[in-house]
This record gives structure tokens, C-alpha cells and sequence, in this order.
């Protein structure tokens, strides 16, 4: 589904490039949100292990990215991975 996302962002922007339209993704990584509360500490665990920061994001981080994308308006077809060093 990552390479999927991937491909769908960069072909779609070069479609929509010639009308002003940009298309970028976000995709994070483990996002500290309410649901947690209902997750076993063992898989949080399990999840934080594989992440290098050794935390998981804040909502505010993942803001931050896509305001990057907002303010940029000659940016399209990237895909900003803001995952703490996971999946590198």
C-alpha cells in the first residue's frame, strides 16, 4: 500500500500540474491520538521499538508537514515521511 501511495501522488500531480493543482502526501508513523488508550502497552511497545526517536509523533508534527506543503505551492508530487526515522 506504501509504494501505492507513492505512485498515486506523483502520477496524479503530474496530471494536475498544468492546472495549478499540486498533490502531495503526508505519511506518518504512529501518532500519539485518544485511540491509544484502548491499545495494549505491549504492542505501543512493539511500535515504539521500531521507531529511531524512540517516540511516537505528535498531531501538532504531523500539522507542521502538511502546512509545509501549504506554504509551498511550486511542491508536488513528493511525499513527506514524518515518521521519527521509521522506514528508513
Amino acid at each position: 500500500s506504501k509504494a501505492a501511495v507513492f505512485g498515486f501522488t506523483k502520477s496524479l500531480a503530474k496530471e494536475l500540474a498544468k492546472t495549478n493543482i499540486t498533490v502531495n502526501s503526508v505519511t506518518p508513523a504512529a501518532v500519539r491520538t485518544p485511540i491509544f488508550e484502548q491499545i495494549a502497552q505491549s504492542h505501543i511497545d512493539f511500535m515504539l521499538s521500531k521507531i529511531p526517536m524512540g517516540r511516537l509523533a505528535l498531531l501538532q508534527e504531523i500539522a507542521q508537514a502538511v502546512l509545509f506543503f501549504v506554504r509551498e505551492p511550486y511542491l508536488t508530487g513528493q511525499v513527506l515521511e514524518v515518521a521519527g526515522g521509521w522506514n528508513l
